[in-house]
């Protein structure tokens, strides 16, 4: 008997989320074949190519899990500042998490911020002891740029763009933007001389859960650190530290794979983004320097209950990935064997298998189609930022996963990609790639105007 999804159980916009009943929900049969290259997520993918496509529930969620879902995702769309006013960080980025995920995915549309994605700046300087480096010693981990009232923002990031000219083998010029970063209007002094920056931009959320079911050994399998098949693609996995237990394990999440779990990732970024402390983070994000930041701080902690870290991260872990659409079109089949052919696949792997999810068996033994390692790569001094990041270097990044990719503009109304968002197109992304992803980049630019194009059109399918 063929599987049944539910393509409607739960509409989730930006508004807040609206619960279906079984009455309402849309019912379908799932596509023939569990080898149906649209599954990007097996029987969670979502069939969504909407505005909403980000935002979805599993489509094989079980209904009884539909109203913890709905409250994650209040938690998630809800502004601290307007809610409670005792519980806001006194320096922040935002005050909700739908500030930086707009639908589920990254960062607002143009008519609300201007023509950019917005950026944050991660902080740290130089320490012999730490590898990854220590807090930036005035201004912390982050630069905030929201302040409460009475306390400075810390700061804004200020970017300008130089252009480089290059050209395709066929003669076809392109023009790519350079960014150069400035930080304006210090509320506290000069940042120490030594401070290195990282400007990032926000990630979508949709298929988290999915990633974290992915056992360890089958991404330590892909890590080639020493390039011992001389493929020239040395991936490693970047192993951080659990704020829960104390131990090292292989991170996952964030353009540099700094978190080992979801739930860290949701505490961090509670605590990073918007001063909300909890058992995770228990200190103020706060420095010793900015008195009237801690006299703001002070009031509760931990701000956040653990049930609120909870409940966040379980909406997270229980939003579905949008199928592929057009997959047997002659250009998308074309473009997906040149992606193979240049070399994209080297890092953007196509397929894992989940393991046993206990707690949520709608993630268990799932095919997946992700186009992701996990793990670190060099990516030359194109796109570095200098700054290490626990294990990863100042050049690495970890692979991130292409699914939804084509949605993107749909979604947000901006294609803005790589870590600070400098690429305005899948072709700005791809001649961006250096160090590991040069062949790659050399093999794009390799080959002529029809084929490049089904390559895109390939992505565009994902």
């Amino acid at each position: 008997m063929k599987a049944l999804w539910w393509l409607s159980a739960l509409l989730l916009t930006a508004g807040g989320p609206r619960q279906e009943s079984m009455a309402q929900a849309t019912v379908t049969e799932a596509p023939a074949g569990v080898e149906d290259p649209a599954l990007a997520g097996g029987d969670t993918t979502v069939f969504d190519a909407s505005h909403n496509a980000f935002g979805r529930a599993l489509g094989n969620l079980a209904p009884s899990r539909w109203y913890s879902m709905r409250e994650g995702k209040l938690l998630f769309m809800r502004d601290w500042a307007e809610h409670d006013a005792r519980l806001p960080g006194a320096l922040t980025n935002a005050t909700h998490c739908g500030a930086c995920h707009f639908k589920d995915g990254r960062g607002r549309p143009p008519p609300d911020v201007g023509a950019e994605a917005p950026l944050l700046v991660r902080l740290s300087v130089p320490s012999p002891d730490a590898p990854g480096g220590r807090p930036e010693p005035v201004y912390g981990v982050q630069l905030n740029d929201r302040g409460a009232a009475g306390v400075a923002p810390e700061g804004t990031v200020q970017v300008t763009y130089a252009e480089v000219k290059g050209t395709y083998a066929d003669g076809t010029p392109y023009t790519l933007r350079k960014p150069r970063y400035r930080i304006a209007n210090l509320g506290y002094g000069r940042l120490s001389p030594k401070t290195m920056l990282s400007p990032r931009i926000s990630s979508p959320v949709f298929g988290l859960g999915l990633l974290e079911a992915i056992p360890d050994a089958a991404i330590e399998a892909l890590a080639d650190a020493e390039d011992r098949d001389g493929d020239g693609i040395s991936g490693r996995p970047n192993r951080v530290i659990s704020v829960r237990d104390g131990k090292t394990r292989l991170g996952r999440y964030g353009w540099k794979a700094n978190q080992p779990t979801l739930e860290q990732q949701v505490a961090s970024a509670y605590s990073e983004d918007m001063g909300l402390t909890s058992s995770h983070y228990p200190e103020s994000n706060c420095t010793p320097k900015q008195a009237q930041c801690l006299t703001g701080a002070a009031a509760q902690a931990p701000a956040l209950s653990g049930h609120t870290v909870e409940r966040t991260t379980l909406y997270l872990r229980l939003i579905g990935v949008p199928a592929r659409r057009d997959v047997t079109e002659p250009a998308v089949v074309k473009g997906e064997a040149l992606f193979q052919q240049v070399g994209c696949s080297a890092c953007h792997q196509r397929e894992f298998t989940t393991g046993e999810v206990q707690d949520i068996p709608e993630l268990s033994n799932q095919r997946i189609r992700p186009y992701t390692d996990l793990l670190l790569h060099d990516m030359g001094p194109e796109l570095a930022d200098g700054r290490p990041d626990g294990e990863a270097s100042g050049s690495e990044w970890r692979t991130p996963p292409l699914w939804g990719l084509g949605l993107l503009e749909t979604v947000n109304r901006q294609v803005r990609m790589l870590h600070d968002g400098r690429a305005r197109s899948f072709e700005e992304a791809i001649l961006w790639h250096g160090g590991e992803g040069a062949r790659a980049r050399e093999g794009f630019k390799a080959l002529d105007a029809t084929e490049r194009e089904a390559l895109v059109t390939f992505l565009r399918s994902l």
